[in-house]
């Protein structure tokens, strides 16, 4: 209903996650990266996950904690170049990825979230990138057929929110968040900073509340947050 408080512990909201869930993790880099979250879903040890994310961090942080400690089957990423751990992991198969260029996955993610099946684009033809995907063609152009990709859970980190789970990010913590809480069946958003409903002005808010189903509030910062200037 309207006015719900939807915050809750972060051990009850990870607790939602199950084996093999599709989970979708924000964040580009640092910058937007739920990373509280992410300790809480290493700490109750979900496996067999696929984990969508732009980028799989660096050693010792982020994805990477996820992918010490085996529990992730699949990646989903633009780019794997500052994580030699994932690196490895794909090269000797017990990890798989696919690769997805940067721009084309946001529209793959987007596409989720509005409610369409998919896109047609030309990036990607003559290109690994194209192999065991569906081409058509239109106006004697050959094109790719970029199914749109969804999740069971998005991950995603806030600057504020309110009880009702609206948010808004902050700096170029904006990134691939807004579109993973539209695309994932069920959204939770960890914020730094909780405040009444009816504070955040509504043209100031980046995701709608109605997008949202947790809110965990973050007393305590990690140490990563403080990358993102104000």
């Amino acid at each position: 209903m309207i006015g719900a408080d939807k915050t809750t512990s972060i051990e009850a909201a990870v607790s939602q996650i199950k084996d093999g869930n599709t989970v979708m993790i924000g964040g580009f880099g640092v910058p937007g990266t739920p990373f509280t979250l992410i300790e809480e879903l290493v700490r109750q040890g979900q496996s067999g996950l696929t984990v969508i994310k732009n980028d799989s961090n660096m050693p010792g942080m982020g994805v990477d904690r996820l992918l010490e400690n085996g529990q992730v089957a699949k990646l989903i990423v633009s780019h794997i170049g500052l994580n030699p751990n994932a690196v490895r992991m794909m090269n000797e198969k017990v990890l798989e990825v696919e690769f997805c260029a940067q721009g084309i996955l946001a529209e793959r993610i987007r596409c989720a979230g509005a409610g369409l099946h998919g896109f047609l684009t030309d990036i990607g033809i003559d290109t690994d990138l194209a192999n065991d995907k569906t081409t058509t063609e239109i106006d004697g152009k050959t094109l790719l057929v970029e199914k749109a990709l969804s999740a069971d859970f998005a991950l995603i980190h806030a600057d504020r929110a309110d009880p009702f789970g609206n948010l808004i990010y902050v700096g170029t913590a904006r990134n691939f968040n807004p579109l993973m809480a539209m695309a994932a069946d069920h959204t939770l958003a960890e914020t730094e900073t909780l405040v009444a409903v009816g504070d955040l002005r509504p043209e100031e808010t980046h995701t709608p509340g109605p997008f949202v189903d947790g809110v965990v509030f973050l007393p305590k910062l990690s140490e990563y947050y403080g990358v993102v200037e104000r």
